[in-house]
């Protein structure tokens, strides 16, 4: 292992060792850093720290990224003393396990022998601290391998013979023939429990070291000619086409999951304490509307009603606000996400985290039922882009950037900068202004520019 913690190329764990990964003396020393693909020297990354000028980082032009995607980060203007996100993007290469042998594998292993091979972004916008988006970038990528090798012949769409390696297998392939599994629904459960796995590393430390603190996650798995998007928190994905802007991630904030956090609360009212009622009002409540009639939304309506207001619907709401001011429990603006074990409402003991899914949603693009053409591209980033950039506005940036042939060598790394410098806009006066003279991002931004197609993965350098 390095001195921080990570598996270093080729090295592998024995079960026990990899169940206690989390526990070992390296982890519980991990420092900050910034992401290994910018290949930046500490002092580089010092400079960087300036809040007042916020320089765009890019990895280096002559070590271009896999599939020439494109990366570039800045970070926040004085909102916070590090730059919380973090980010990763290697090659996936999977190998076959044995029931008497299973082991952990790098991803990055070049020199091994493997049965399939696949690629892996992911971005992690951190809170309350960088270390659950830098332990995050550490744990997942191992802990989504892990799954995927544990169900490779599932993975691989054959259905899952009966003896493998001597080893009896349980699975029915006359069951999976009926329930009509495909290798797409094995690889979307293997990031689900990679995922649940990778939170669960990442509290044994939290609560080990009690320490507060979270991330969201944004992961994009290349594997077998489909692009598997998995989000967990406020990030965003989309894909531009030509004329199209398609599979947007589900952005996972108290508002869009109303229901299920209202559900979760019916289920155990001891999780609201005496804080919270678990209905949702158009607006906050007060003393004069005792018995009176209002509109209200329980965990089963998508539409609304009408309630008599009572005594404890005068309480603060358990999901409040609109847009991106809404809060869960006056707390968290995002409902999904790695860490924050330890979070608490204020001056209360109640917890965040049963309500904080780390189960991340997942969206599938199959190549092989699109048409893909040369300026066709995925566009991933931290919530420091969204805030600023619609879906549409992106795409036009986008779509007229890659339009100018004179751009074309470096095309993707340099959009991706480009797209920083539109979000972050330029310092005037005490503000961080926009061309359009709109408010620019005071947040940190993390952006990878994928391209989709296939030649330009191999055609086009640095």
């Amino acid at each position: 292992m390095d001195k921080n913690g990570a598996l270093l190329r080729g090295q592998r764990l024995a079960p026990k060792q990899a169940q206690n990964f989390p526990k070992t003396q390296e982890t519980t020393t991990i420092s900050y850093s910034r992401p290994k693909i910018l290949q930046k020297s500490w002092a580089e990354i010092q400079q960087a720290t300036d809040q007042h000028a916020r320089p765009i980082l890019c990895p280096p032009r002559e070590r271009s990224l896999q599939w020439n995607t494109g990366y570039a980060e800045v970070r926040n203007a004085q909102k916070s003393h590090y730059n919380e996100d973090q980010a990763v993007c290697c090659e996936l290469k999977l190998l076959q396990k044995e029931s008497d042998q299973e082991e952990w594998v790098f991803l990055c292993s070049r020199n091994e022998e493997f049965d399939l091979k696949g690629y892996y972004w992911a971005l992690f916008d951190g809170r309350c601290g960088p270390d659950a988006a830098l332990l995050a970038s550490k744990y997942l990528h191992c802990c989504i391998i892990d799954q995927l090798e544990a169900a490779l012949e599932g993975v691989m769409n054959a259905l899952p013979p009966m003896h493998l390696h001597g080893y009896a297998y349980q699975s029915d392939p006359q069951f999976v023939a009926e329930k009509q599994i495909s290798a797409e629904q094995v690889v979307t459960g293997a990031l689900e429990k990679a995922f649940l796995h990778c939170d669960k590393l990442i509290g044994e430390r939290q609560i080990s070291r009690n320490q507060q603190g979270g991330c969201t996650a944004l992961v994009v798995l290349s594997l077998q000619e489909k692009l598997y998007m998995a989000n967990a928190g406020d990030c965003r994905a989309i894909i531009v086409q030509k004329n199209t802007i398609s599979h947007v991630t589900s952005e996972s904030t108290p508002e869009h999951e109303r229901q299920r956090i209202q559900y979760m609360a019916f289920l155990n009212p001891a999780l609201l304490g005496d804080e919270f009622p678990r209905y949702e009002f158009p607006r906050r409540l007060k003393h004069k509307d005792m018995g009176q009639k209002v509109l209200y939304r329980d965990h089963f309506m998508t539409g609304w009603g009408y309630k008599t207001v009572e005594k404890d619907d005068l309480k603060y709401p358990l999901v409040h606000g609109q847009g991106k001011q809404t809060q869960l429990m006056g707390t968290l603006g995002v409902s999904r996400g790695f860490g924050d074990h330890l979070l608490k409402v204020y001056d209360t003991n109640l917890h965040i985290k049963p309500f904080l899914s780390c189960v991340p949603q997942v969206t599938i693009f199959d190549f092989a039922n699109q048409k893909v053409e040369e300026n066709d591209v995925l566009v991933m980033a931290t919530d420091g882009l969204w805030d600023v950039f619609s879906n549409e506005e992106v795409a036009y940036i986008v779509r007229s950037f890659l339009s100018d042939k004179r751009r074309k060598p470096c095309r993707f790394a340099k959009l991706a900068q480009h797209l920083l410098r539109q979000a972050r806009g330029m310092q005037i006066s005490c503000e961080w202004t926009r061309e359009d003279g709109t408010l620019a991002s005071y947040d940190e931004i993390s952006v990878f520019v994928i391209p989709l197609h296939k030649q330009t993965h191999s055609r086009e350098t640095s």
